[in-house]
């Protein structure tokens, strides 16, 4: 599938195993996405060449569904794709379903028809999908591309007030969910006038609502995809909401569909022979990154367990039990994950561990390699981006440090003004936008050009995240602009506190933010989670050991100076810990 397919980050690997994989079992079809790049020797170490190497080409019309998965259906019929599936999916009640990317496109011709028929959707339309991690969540994606519906994905944990704050935003004309929120967007539909369509994915009927599985039944597979240009709108994500209310961020099809693969080539390291197991909730960006585009880019296996809640016990079983190459999981999981008891579970197939979303603790790391041998590569980026930057195989792991940029971008630390700072110096995290936009960044906050244009400071769009650059170029986190803590003169990160707290046995999660103070104007606080076999101990004793033990390890201006014992710490419905709910309530604001 030219150039673009080949995994360049395997050249940077000792593995004799993953060396053999070469970019000829990929072929040479798939014209629309070739990179014209020049061949990268086997044994490329370097991570600068590495960057020069890769230049993908965007044509004037580009299309996910046709122009890649189709490509990799003609490759299946041909008999050359054929060690994975493109879709693994199985559920705690043994449930299994593998679909080849031939199956994946003729149920996906059937949603489209769905879509187009009974939903009346026209090119351009917008869709809220709300599903859990069930095989039609899929379906539709792909089907979205087909007929060039701009798909807006949503977490099945969205209360009835979330989903009518999205269908009034985005205007979307259909909504696509399941019985257990039906009910809750009967109670908000009848306040969107512009809602023409409710598809309900469920082996049941409900009054006023069409339904996806019944119907899919009995409509035609056959489909002519439309046409789209590289540059028409294919997906708007709702941010986060970390630092304020969620906004409607809007992706081209060559933004994702083309852009997400330096995930795929560089930081996932996907070959066909791969399966990739992400645990990321069905209503966040990371997966579309890393269930849909990067790993069907590569032509590898989507792997998915629907699972009702996370279950530590239940993705060990998993990764023991199923041929699951490559893992990715969000920091929070890593967390729980080293509190088992790992010895008794043997990963035969696992080689490669990522996390993205947050920082990931330097001692979790250390916990999860000296338990399986396996380092975790972190990644960093946005909603608004591809992978910004990394830690790509064959590159020195530096705990605390999430890696160098990706070759999608020119990433520079610069100051308010837009002016790139020296190295160990802190400042913004930003990505050259001029003379060149990278096609690789979203089109902008859907319906807020003023919003948009907040983002762009000189020659660069700022990320909103803070971080110095070291001499080697890895780059450390050290939090929201908005994060930052100004203490007596002396600018403190929370992530650095955070890290020491979480090397204490009584911590399981920790959110450090600023609280007000009379001297000081600001102070470091902590929202502590203590683990099972702290819950008894006294609190006040607990406090007072866990700030020595933050200076200890860290500068002693940085101690959290008030220390706020909590049951759970506040996150978005992507699990990310909400630091501005805790500030507020801290600051007294609304």
């Amino acid at each position: 599938m030219g150039a673009l397919y080949a995994s360049p980050a395997r050249t940077l690997m000792t593995l004799a195993l993953r060396r053999r994989r070469t970019a000829a079992a990929l072929g040479r079809s798939c014209s629309q996405l070739r990179s014209h790049q020049p061949a990268v020797p086997k044994n490329f170490t370097d991570y600068d060449s590495l960057r020069q190497l890769y230049n993908p080409q965007v044509p004037p019309h580009f299309n996910f569904a046709k122009d890649v998965l189709d490509k990799w259906s003609e490759k299946e019929k041909s008999g050359a794709k054929v060690q994975t599936p493109a879709l693994w999916w199985v559920n705690d009640a043994g449930e299994e379903i593998k679909w080849s990317f031939e199956e994946l496109g003729f149920h996906s011709r059937r949603t489209a028809n769905v879509l187009l028929g009974a939903c009346d959707l026209q090119q351009g339309d917008r869709a809220l999908l709300i599903l859990p991690r069930v095989p039609e969540w899929w379906l539709v994606n792909v089907a979205c591309m087909r007929t060039g519906t701009v798909l807006i994905p949503g977490t099945s944990q969205l209360t009835a007030k979330d989903i009518l704050h999205r269908l009034r935003a985005s205007k979307a004309k259909c909504v696509i969910t399941d019985e257990s929120l039906a009910p809750l967007v009967d109670t908000v539909a009848t306040e969107c006038a512009f809602l023409r369509a409710k598809l309900l994915v469920s082996d049941r009927r409900r009054e006023g609502w069409v339904n996806l599985r019944e119907l899919s039944k009995s409509v035609s597979g056959d489909h002519v995809c439309v046409q789209t240009r590289s540059d028409d709108p294919m997906t708007i994500f709702f941010t986060s909401g970390t630092t304020g209310a969620p906004k409607m961020t809007e992706h081209s099809h060559s933004s994702f569909g083309i852009g997400l693969a330096v995930n795929g080539r560089f930081w996932l390291d996907l070959t066909p022979e791969d399966v990739l197991w992400n645990t990321s909730d069905t209503g966040w960006a990371k997966s579309a990154w890393s269930s849909v585009f990067s790993p069907w880019i590569q032509g590898a296996c989507v792997f998915v367990h629907h699972m009702p809640r996370f279950n530590p016990q239940t993705v060990l079983q998993t990764l023991s039990q199923y041929p699951i190459s490559t893992f990715c999981t969000a920091p929070t999981a890593y967390r729980l994950l080293v509190q088992e008891d790992l010895s008794r579970h043997r990963f035969q197939s696992l080689q490669h561990c990522l996390c993205a979303g947050e920082p990931i603790n330097p001692e979790v790391m250390e916990q999860w390699k000296g338990q399986t041998g396996l380092d975790i590569y972190e990644g960093y980026g946005q909603t608004e981006t591809v992978l910004i930057a990394g830690t790509f195989k064959g590159m020195k792991i530096k705990p605390g440090s999430f890696g160098k940029p990706s070759p999608a971008y020119d990433v520079q630390v610069v100051d308010e003004a837009g002016s790139v700072l020296p190295r160990g110096t802190e400042g913004n995290i930003a990505i050259r936008v001029k003379p060149h936009k990278p096609f690789a960044l979203f089109s902008g906050y859907t319906d807020a050009p003023e919003r948009t244009a907040q983002c762009f400071t000189g020659d660069f769009y700022l990320t909103g995240d803070r971080a110095v650059m070291d001499e080697e170029g890895y780059l450390w986190f050290v939090g929201r602009a908005d994060d930052v803590i100004l203490s007596a003169g002396y600018r403190i990160g929370p992530f650095e506190v955070e890290n020491a707290l979480i090397e204490h046995a009584a911590v399981a999660e920790s959110a450090v933010v600023s609280s007000p103070d009379p001297v000081r104007g600001e102070v470091v606080k902590a929202f502590v989670a203590l683990t099972p076999a702290y819950q008894s101990h006294d609190r006040t004793a607990l406090a007072a050991e866990l700030q020595a033990h933050v200076k200890q390890l860290t500068a002693p201006y940085k101690y959290p100076r008030k220390i706020e014992f909590v049951e759970q710490l506040p996150k978005t419905v992507s699990g990310k810990i909400r630091r501005i709910e805790l500030r507020n309530r801290e600051w007294g604001r609304a």
